[in-house]
Formats: C-alpha cells, structure tokens, sequence
C-alpha cells in the first residue's frame, strides 16, 4: 500500500489512555478517521480533543482498520459485538496479544485478527531535541519499534498493517513481524513479567538504600547511572564488568533469583500469567 493512500479507519475506546495516544497521531495523517468511546469521561476527552464521536456500529461499518483500543477484559464483549458488523476484507487490530492469544477474540471468516503493541523507545536510542528526551513512551517525538502479527498471508493485508501501525506510534523506525504467540512471549513474558518486575525491584532497592540512612538523591543517581552501565554492558557489550562486580552479581543472582525462573517461558506458564491478566479460570486450549 502507497504511504499516501488514505485509509478508512475506527478507533473504539478512543477516550482511553491508548485510544487518546493513537488518535493524537492519526489526526495528522490523511485516513479517514471515526472515532467511538461509550464511556462519559472517556467522550468528555475525545470531544474536547476537537474530534468528532460516531457511534461504534456506524463506525465500523465501512472501515478497512478497526482498531480496539478498549481494557483487555472488554475486548470478548466489544469485539463479539462488532465484528459482526464489519465488512468483509476488514482489519481488527488489538493493541496488546492477550486476548487474541487466548482465543477470546471474536472471529469471523471474512475478517482478519492482527495484533502490534510498541516496543517504546529504547533507552539506547539517540536523541537530540527536549522533546525526544521527554518522551520516555513513544509515540510523540522519540524514535521506537514496534511489533505486529497478522493472520493473513496476503501482502496487501500486512502493508495495511504496517501503514496503520506506522501511523498510530510514530515515529516509528522497524515494524518487527512475530505470530500471535510469540507476541504473548514477548509481552507479557519477556516485558512485563521480567523487565518491568526489575524495574520496579530497582525502586524497591532503592527504598531499602534511603531507609539505611543514604541520601536519596545520591542513591538515585547511582542507581541511575550504574542502571544504564549494567544494560549497556550486558545487552551492548560495551565494556566488561570488573572482577569484583562479577562476584557482586554472582552473589546477587544465588541470593533473589530462584533456581527454576526460567519457568515463565513455558507455555502452561503464559497461559497461567495470562489468565491471571484476563480474570480467568484457564485459557482453553
């Protein structure tokens, strides 16, 4: 698909906190845009945004995306109700794999399931305006990635993808393609399960540093500092850790982590987090 070719595009839950981010970025685009929210605030917001509400039936009537930006648990309602009332050739595309994964997605022959989160900006990416340094999310200023999957092997369905993923977290630099399963591997497993457990691990070490009596600004701008250190010279190779500090981290890893923590990368394991995520008993399988 032409970078220029305007598409026809729905964004439901478009007063949410994602629904507000993606439609900041495609009102400065040249698609043809409805935007829905059922919610009073979330209309408030969208209203006040100076967009226009349509009711989400008419919405996605004629679009070729329809994007649900609505919470994880509303996703099998919200989707059983309008995928049905989409045209055929039609893109539903979710914003986070959860649901698709777990089969809970609405579906329909003539319909085609595609799921992208972002990847935010790295904490390596190179930055240069005030604005970039700001924009620690994505999706204003800052250059990130993004991750898609798509159940179509048609070219033309994936470049419809790409366009609207390109627009909703621009900038946007590579659009990485994985399936919908190994998009659940990536988040929750490898982000959220890990990387933001670290982070807030971190705050809670830094808690315990200020509780001992050390200055908090002085703890946090080790942490800080010693935070970019350790992922630069773990993920980059940038410099080799010191003797010392090997042993510091080997008495690091023997006293946090468990033995078996690599469990989370099973399969019965993301069904378990994820159905821990979407109020489940199980997901079926």
């Amino acid at each position: 698909m032409s970078d220029t070719e305007a598409l026809k595009i729905a964004v439901i839950g478009a007063g949410g906190k994602m629904g507000m981010r993606v439609s900041d970025n495609l009102v400065k685009t040249a698609h043809q845009v409805w935007y829905s929210e059922n919610s009073p605030a979330g209309r408030d917001r969208v209203t006040a945004a100076g967009r226009t509400l349509t009711d989400s039936p008419a919405a996605v009537a004629d679009a070729d995306v329809v994007i649900l930006a609505v919470p994880d648990l509303a996703l099998e309602s919200v989707s059983a109700e309008l995928v049905a009332l989409m045209k055929p050739g039609g893109v539903v595309l979710t914003l986070d794999p959860a649901a698709a994964y777990a089969g809970l997605l609405a579906r329909r022959d003539e319909v085609v399931q595609a799921v992208t989160h972002p990847c935010h900006p790295s904490v390596f990416v190179e930055r240069h305006t005030p604005e970039e340094y700001a924009d620690t999310f994505g999706g204003i200023a800052a250059l990130q990635d993004a991750i898609a999957a798509v159940e179509s092997d048609d070219p033309a369905v994936k470049d419809r993808v790409e366009t609207v993923v390109r627009a909703i977290f621009a900038p946007v630099g590579d659009v990485h393609w994985v399936t919908v399963k190994q998009l659940a591997q990536l988040e929750p497993t490898l982000v959220e399960t890990i990387a933001c457990m670290v982070g807030s691990l971190l705050k809670e070490a830094l808690d315990e540093t200020v509780k001992l009596g050390v200055p908090e600004p002085a703890a946090r701008a080790i942490l800080l500092g010693h935070t970019q250190v350790a992922l630069a010279n773990t993920l980059k190779g940038d410099n080799p850790f010191s003797d010392a500090c090997l042993i510091a981290m080997d008495y690091g890893r023997e006293s946090i982590l468990r033995d078996d923590w690599k469990k989370v990368f099973r399969d019965d394991e993301l069904d378990h987090v994820l159905a821990r995520m979407l109020h489940l008993k199980e997901i079926a399988r």
